[in-house]
C-alpha cells in the first residue's frame, strides 16, 4: 500500500551539522511521527508564489513549530522583545498553505506555531508574550483538557492529556469560525478547530512529536491525520 503523502513546509536554519550551508529542516521527531503513523513525510521549500498548485500533489499538510510570525501579519502596531526568529519568506508560505489546505479541504494538522498561523490567517490575532515564570509555557509538561467530543479528543482517545509546551505566544482574538477545542489550567487555548470544515483539521499549541514515541495519545494526532490523508 502506498504511504499517503504528507507536506511538512520546511524550517530555515542557520546552521547543520552535517552540512557546509545553512539549510532547510524539520524536526526529526515530528517526521519519525508522521512515519510510524504510515505516513510519507515530505518538507517541502518555503516559496511565495504557486502554493497551491504545489499542494494538490500532496494528501494531507503538518504544518509544524518555528520562531514568531511578525506582529505586523496580525496588525500589530509593535514588537514585543521577546518576538524571535521572524522570517517573511517562512511567514508568507506558511500562511499560504494554511488557507489553501483549509481552503480545498486537505488534511491538516497545526503544532505549536502552525496553530498560531491557521489562527492568523483566518483573521486573529496574537498575544505576543505570556509573561513571567507563572504563565510559562517554555519547557513543561502540563495537562490540558480536552473538549468531548472534538476531533483532538478523539485523536488523542480521552478528555485529558499531559501536553509538552514550549511557547511564549498564545491565541488572543480567535480567528473566523475558530473554536477552542483545548484549555490549559490558565485559560490558555490548547487546540483549536473549524466546525464545518471541509476537511479533517486540529491545531495544537503543544508539541506532540516530543512524547509521540512512548505516548499512544499523542501519536494518536499523526495517526488521525494520516488516516484522514488516506481516505
Amino acid at each position: 500500500m502506498t504511504r499517503p503523502l504528507i507536506a511538512i513546509p520546511a524550517r530555515f536554519s542557520a546552521t547543520a551539522s552535517a552540512l557546509r550551508y545553512a539549510a532547510e529542516v524539520n524536526a526529526r521527531a515530528l517526521v519519525e511521527a508522521v512515519w510510524r503513523a504510515g505516513g510519507e513525510p515530505a518538507g517541502i521549500h518555503p516559496a511565495d508564489t504557486g502554493t497551491a498548485a504545489r499542494l494538490a500533489r500532496f494528501d494531507g499538510v503538518l504544518l509544524p513549530g518555528g520562531g514568531d510570525l511578525a506582529p505586523s501579519r496580525y496588525g500589530a502596531t509593535g514588537t514585543h522583545d521577546t518576538v524571535y526568529d521572524v522570517d517573511t519568506l517562512q511567514d508568507t508560505f506558511d500562511l499560504d498553505v494554511a488557507r489553501h489546505a483549509l481552503e480545498s479541504g486537505l488534511p491538516l494538522l497545526a503544532v505549536c506555531r502552525g496553530l498560531q498561523v491557521v489562527n492568523v490567517a483566518l483573521g486573529g490575532t496574537l498575544e505576543q508574550d505570556m509573561g513571567g515564570p507563572e504563565r510559562e509555557h517554555r519547557h513543561l509538561v502540563h495537562p490540558v483538557t480536552l473538549e468531548p467530543g472534538s476531533l483532538v479528543a478523539r485523536a488523542v482517545g480521552a478528555e485529558k492529556t499531559d501536553a509538552s509546551c514550549y511557547h511564549h505566544q498564545r491565541v488572543d482574538r480567535l480567528g473566523t469560525g475558530l473554536h477552542v477545542t483545548a484549555r490549559a489550567a490558565d485559560g490558555t487555548a490548547e487546540a483549536l478547530e473549524l466546525p464545518g470544515a471541509d476537511g479533517w483539521f486540529t491545531a495544537v499549541q503543544w508539541h506532540p512529536e516530543d512524547t509521540a514515541h512512548e505516548d499512544p495519545a499523542q501519536q494518536g494526532l499523526f495517526d488521525a491525520l494520516v488516516r484522514a490523508a488516506t481516505r
